[in-house]
């Protein structure tokens, strides 16, 4: 059976996006992997062994187009409010907070936020199916 244990995103500057991986979801740099023409940084934390894979192209200048493929990755948190607080003074503009109901339940509660690149990450309250 498969095991899921990395997401990749193209990043033009490293040093902005490991400054946001850090503060926003208290990823750390587990691995740095430098070449020639590119460098991969995996960055991950103690609550899960899934990593986000950083890939700086040398010499890019442009950004990315993420074209109309790309979606999102999602995160859980214990307390999506207190995380929507404590983006915010972070300086960082999250979306506002939505939930999903359905049949008068609550499915989702949510909110997403763009790291420096436009990458959409969404942040889940933990509850029901996201744990």
């Amino acid at each position: 059976m498969a095991k899921a244990i990395h997401t990749m995103i193209r990043v033009l500057n490293e040093e902005k996006s490991v400054d946001f991986y850090k503060r926003a979801f208290g990823l750390d740099i587990a691995d740095r992997l430098d070449f020639d023409d590119f460098t991969l940084v995996y960055m991950s934390n103690d609550e899960a062994p899934f990593e986000v894979e950083l890939t700086v192209n040398k010499g890019r200048t442009e950004p990315y187009d993420h074209g109309d493929a790309y979606g999102h990755f999602a995160v859980v948190v214990g307390d999506v409010d207190a995380e929507h607080a404590r983006f915010k003074a972070a300086g960082f503009t999250p979306k506002d907070v939505k939930e999903f109901h359905r049949d008068g339940t609550l499915l989702a509660k949510f909110f997403f936020i763009d790291d420096p690149d436009g990458y959409a990450i969404e942040v889940l309250q933990k509850h029901g199916r996201f744990k």
